[in-house]
C-alpha cells in the first residue's frame, strides 16, 4: 500500500502543479496554440463533469469520489482482487477523482487547460486523464481478466487431481 499512496501522491501533485501553472499562465491569455486548431492550452473552470453536464453539483461530486475512493483503496489494501492491471487502475482513478476533489472544495470549480480542438472535445486536466485511463484499464481487466487467473488455477488443480499428480 505504501507503493500506492507514494505513486498516488506523485499523480496528485503533477496535476495540481499543472493547474497551478495554468492558473498562472493562461489564466491571463485565456488561449495558448500548440498546433493551431488542433491542440490548444486554454484556461477554463468547470463545476460540473464532462462537457459541463451537472453544474453545480459540487458537493455531489465531492461524495462520490470520496466513496469511489474508498472502496478502491479497500479492495487493494484488503487484497479483495489481486492484479496488477486492477492495482494500477485503481491508482490512477484514485488521483485523478482526488486531483479533482481538491480543486473542487478549495474553488469550487475545477481548473481545465488541455484543449484537444481537431474533434471538439471539451477541455480537461491531467486528472481527467488520471480518471479516464484509469476507468478504460479497469473496464479492461473485469472484460477480459477479472476472474481467468483463479479459473485457470483451478483447472489446472483438477488437471493435476486427474492425472494423479
Amino acid at each position: 500500500m505504501l507503493l500506492f499512496f507514494l505513486l498516488s501522491v506523485v499523480l496528485v501533485a503533477a496535476d495540481q502543479i499543472t493547474k497551478a501553472l495554468a492558473v498562472a499562465y493562461l489564466k491571463p491569455v485565456t488561449t495558448f496554440p500548440i498546433i493551431r486548431d488542433v491542440l490548444h492550452l486554454t484556461y477554463s473552470e468547470n463545476t460540473g463533469a464532462a462537457f459541463s453536464i451537472l453544474n453545480g453539483f459540487r458537493w455531489g461530486f465531492v461524495i462520490l469520489a470520496v466513496i469511489v475512493c474508498g472502496v478502491v483503496i479497500y479492495l487493494n489494501a484488503a487484497r479483495k482482487i489481486e492484479s496488477k492491471l486492477f492495482y494500477l487502475a485503481s491508482i490512477l482513478i484514485v488521483s485523478g477523482a482526488i486531483g479533482n476533489v481538491i480543486d473542487r472544495i478549495a474553488t469550487g470549480a475545477v481548473v481545465d487547460f488541455i484543449d484537444f480542438r481537431l474533434i471538439n472535445f471539451p477541455v480537461f486536466n491531467f486528472a481527467d486523464i488520471c480518471l479516464t485511463v484509469g476507468v478504460v484499464l479497469l473496464f479492461v481487466f473485469f472484460l477480459f481478466f477479472y476472474g481467468k487467473e483463479k479459473k485457470a488455477v483451478k483447472e489446472e488443480a483438477e488437471n493435476d487431481e486427474a492425472d494423479g499428480n
